[in-house]
């Protein structure tokens, strides 16, 4: 069974209060664009990320609002912008470093958020029942591209009713693996 592999640029989710601080009182964010995971979407929104060597402007914030606000960034961006590259799966944010966030209304200084989202595949109980493969589970993806094949190790198996088959890498796995445009991996067994 093939799985879609998409690139998971930088991105900031927000939570209700943060979105009023950066954007107004009663602002709320204006739907750009669906992603693959259902209900999912990008926002014309965008913050810059200030961390204590540089920043990052223009990140886009994705929809809809979250209970805490979180930070994702590949582990170049971390070094970047001068923060630890945690790694975790998302919604983890304990113990992780902080950032900054601009936004035209205001500045929020957040005391932990910032992660480097661990490589994982979203996917309902069919597909993950049709896989072989459970929930939280760990597992290997061949992905083959002209002149960069590869194989990703650590790859989290999440599953939930409302999840849409695909496989989420940053910008820097990306990069690494030549996995520009349409790109399909299959779970290996090593």
């Amino acid at each position: 069974m093939k799985i879609l592999v998409e690139t998971s640029a930088r991105h900031v989710h927000l939570s209700l209060e943060h979105i009023e601080v950066l954007f107004g009182k009663g602002a709320t964010l204006t739907h750009k664009k669906d992603l693959s995971q259902p209900g999912q979407f990008a926002c014309e929104e965008r913050v810059t990320l200030r961390g204590p060597k540089s920043e990052l402007k223009n990140v886009i914030v994705l929809g809809p609002a979250r209970s805490k606000t979180q930070v994702e960034v590949s582990a170049t961006d971390a070094r970047t912008l001068g923060v630890k590259g945690v790694l975790r799966e998302s919604g983890d944010i304990e113990g992780t470093p902080g950032i900054t966030l601009v936004g035209p209304c205001g500045e929020v200084t957040l005391e932990e958020g910032v992660i480097v989202a661990k490589r994982h595949i979203h996917m309902t109980p069919s597909d993950a029942e049709a896989l072989g493969v459970t929930n939280g589970e760990i597992v290997w993806v061949k992905v083959d591209t002209d002149g960069r094949s590869t194989v990703f190790g650590d790859v989290v198996i999440r599953v939930k009713d409302s999840f849409a088959l695909a496989m989420h890498i940053d910008t820097d796995e990306s990069n690494a693996g030549a996995c520009g445009g349409e790109i399909y991996g299959e779970i290996v067994r090593l």
